[in-house]
Parts: C-alpha cells; sequence; structure tokens
C-alpha cells in the first residue's frame, strides 16, 4: 500500500479541479548520429530543434557516450536529460504481437520524458533509459504495410477472436509500447508524421496513449478517423505522488476531451479511448476511483447515452517483475510504492518469467467494481479488456 494515502482524504466535490500543463521537455543534451542525419526526417528533426536552440551534438560514430554517471541515479539523471535522434535498428521492422493493446507494435521511439516510479520501461529496455527518438520513421510507417490485413494468433478484439477472419476489420499498430508520444512531440513531429500516414490507409489503424495534454498540434490533421487518441489516467491521489513530470489528471482530460471534439478537414474528432493504469488497492480505493469517474463522466459528458461516440476504455492493474523493482529501486530510491513480493500472485509467463500480480480476490473485487461502475455512466463505451 501506499503510507502517505492513508490521511488523504477523498473530496466529494471538487468545483475546480487541480489543472495543470506538463512542462513540455527541453533535454540538456541533444545527439544526432551522423546516420539519422541522412535521413530526410532526420533533417527535419534537427532543423525543428535548432529552432528551440537546444545544444546538439553530431556523433560520426552513431554511438551515444556520456551517460554513465558515478552510480545508477546519476546515469538515470544524465539519460533523462538526453534526447538522442538514431535511426532505428533492421530488427525494429520485425513488428512484434502487442495483445491486448493492439495487434502489431510499431515504436517510434524508446525511452520516455516522464518520472513514474513504477515506470513500465524499467527492465525492458536495455541500457540507461536515454530517449531515442528514430529518424527513420517514414521507412518504419512504409514497412507497416507489408502487415495490413495480419493478425496474431489466437488475438482477441472486443470479444472476437482475430485469425485469418478478421480480415474484414482494419489491423491496430501500437505507437506508445516504449514512449510517451506527446512527451516529445514538440521535439520530434513523429506522432504527426504517423497520424497523417494512417490516415491514407483504408486497412490500418493507429493507437497511441499519453499522460501528456498538449494536443493542440495533432487536432487538424488529416487522420480521417483512422488513429485512436487515448489518455492514461489514475486517482489523483496516485497520479500526484508517482507520475512525475506528467500533466496533471484534469489536464489530460481536457486534452482528450479536444482531441474528441476536434473538426478535423472534413470530418470528426479522433476516435478516444480511456486507460485507467495501473489500477492500485490503495487506502479507500473505491472513494479515490469513484471520484475520478465521476470527474470523467463530467468531462466527456459527450459520451453518455443520446449520440453514439466512438469511445472505449482499458483496465490494467499493477504488476511488477524481480528485475523491474531492483531497477526502480535504484532510480526512485525513496518511493512510496507497493512492490511487496508478500501481498501478491506469482504469474509466470510462457517463457518462464516472473511477475508479481494482485492476488485473485482482489483481482475479482476490482474488476467488479470498475466493471459496473464504468458501465453505470458509459453504457456505449465498450470495455476492451481487463489485466
Amino acid at each position: 500500500m501506499i503510507p502517505e494515502l492513508t490521511a488523504t482524504p477523498v473530496q466529494k466535490s471538487t468545483p475546480e479541479p487541480l489543472t495543470k500543463s506538463a512542462r513540455l521537455w527541453m533535454p540538456k543534451r541533444v545527439i544526432f548520429t551522423a546516420d539519422a542525419l541522412n535521413e530526410p526526417f532526420g533533417q527535419a528533426m534537427y532543423e525543428r530543434i535548432s529552432a528551440l536552440d537546444l545544444p546538439i551534438e553530431i556523433s560520426k560514430n552513431n554511438r551515444i557516450t556520456g551517460l554513465r554517471g558515478a552510480d545508477e541515479r546519476e546515469t538515470y539523471r544524465n539519460a533523462k536529460n538526453t534526447l538522442a535522434i538514431v535511426n532505428a535498428p533492421p530488427g525494429a521492422f520485425k513488428l512484434q504481437p502487442i495483445p491486448p493493446s493492439a495487434d502489431w507494435q510499431m515504436n517510434l521511439a524508446e525511452g520516455c520524458p516522464a518520472h513514474c516510479q513504477y515506470c513500465y520501461l524499467a527492465g525492458s529496455l536495455s541500457g540507461p533509459p536515454v530517449v531515442r527518438a528514430y529518424a527513420n520513421l517514414p521507412k518504419m510507417l512504409a514497412h507497416t504495410a507489408t502487415y495490413e490485413g495480419t493478425y496474431p494468433p489466437n488475438r482477441t478484439w472486443q470479444g472476437s477472436t482475430t485469425g485469418q477472419d478478421g480480415a474484414n476489420r482494419p489491423t491496430t499498430f501500437e505507437v506508445s509500447c516504449y514512449t510517451d508520444v506527446l512527451g516529445i512531440e514538440h521535439l520530434t513531429g513523429s506522432m504527426a508524421e504517423c497520424i497523417r500516414y494512417y490516415g491514407t490507409r483504408e486497412m490500418a489503424e493507429l493507437r497511441f496513449v499519453t499522460k501528456y495534454d498538449q494536443v493542440d498540434s495533432l487536432l487538424n490533421l488529416p487522420h480521417n478517423g483512422h488513429t485512436r487518441a487515448r489518455v492514461s489516467l489514475n486517482a489523483d491521489a496516485i497520479a500526484r505522488r508517482l507520475e512525475g513530470g506528467t500533466a496533471s489528471v484534469e489536464a489530460r482530460l481536457q486534452g482528450i476531451r479536444k482531441l474528441a471534439m476536434s473538426k478535423e478537414l472534413g470530418g470528426g474528432g479522433y476516435p478516444i479511448g480511456l486507460v485507467i493504469a495501473p489500477i492500485m488497492p490503495i487506502p479507500a480505493w473505491r472513494e479515490h476511483y469513484t471520484a475520478l469517474l465521476d470527474r470523467m463522466a463530467e468531462v466527456l459528458d459527450f459520451a453518455q447515452g443520446g449520440e453514439a461516440v466512438d469511445m472505449n476504455v482499458e483496465f490494467i492493474s499493477h504488476r511488477f517483475t524481480p528485475g523491474s523493482k531492483d531497477i526502480l529501486l535504484q532510480w526512485y530510491p525513496n518511493t512510496s510504492l507497493d512492490m511487496d513480493e508478500a501481498t501478491r500472485s506469482e504469474k509466470r509467463n510462457k517463457f518462464g518469467g516472473t511477475k508479481y500480480v494482485y492476488r485473485p480476490d482482489e483481482m475479482r473485487e476490482m474488476k467488479a467494481f470498475f466493471y459496473a461502475e464504468w458501465t453505470k455512466r458509459f453504457p456505449k463505451a465498450p470495455i476492451l479488456y481487463w489485466t
């Protein structure tokens, strides 16, 4: 549990919720590899970053050095202040299944500027957590056309198992598994590049998720309904303590409302999604999450009853691995995040790896709560999954 939360009163009514936009991330060090500068999109990023008057280095040997500090904490700080513009390696063109979020994972970058103390990337990426954005993104996007009409085996999507019998629906591509795409968009323009590309594809859908609220640059892009914009939300007590460097929950809600209500060229707003994650049974969790759901219903009032709105939700409970716990405790030695294995159930994947999830009775109780409360507020917005 999170000890500090035991004394936090749950506000039944918050007439003026905290609206705090995320501060734009301005790295102290920007490195371009020589190969990245050979790409037209790499040149465009160079011009974009130069206009922000940030210090730029050119690495002629295509290596990123100077990140290691005296200890892991200093290495973390060095990496989190560094943006590297590189070419994605050949292996990045072989897309991996990413259920239940989408069919395929296509990364436009790796590494995130935020400071979430439960960071999903801890243990997932090798080396210091530097942000690497890909200059050969247009080539990667073009390559995804070869995956259109293909679906991972035993893939479940909104209640239907899709194999080749799923060819009558768009293939979905997730681009935010290893970064927060809006957290770096002002530096790279990568998200806009993806949205414009998928706006031209009839049988492909782009999916992204963010904890940032800087959405204005996306509002009028020709997405043609082929990009689902999603926002990650949590109880305010959790977001304030564990999601450093991100926008407030209220600011994220206002951002996703903007995207849903925007009018692109001759069309409507973005299809949207809500990702409530990572769900934690903190003290008074029902009250904290009820407050979140109530505020969601107020801000997203257009999605209740009446006119159908293209909106759905994903519920993700907190989990961790032994490796991610070790790394997170080095990055955030004073964290209040509960990672006590004694209060969890051990779960093994098909590769023999171990992760710790909440116990079955807790999971059943939380799942029943969220499903009932969501359906009550948004009966026409489907629940994609609970995990």
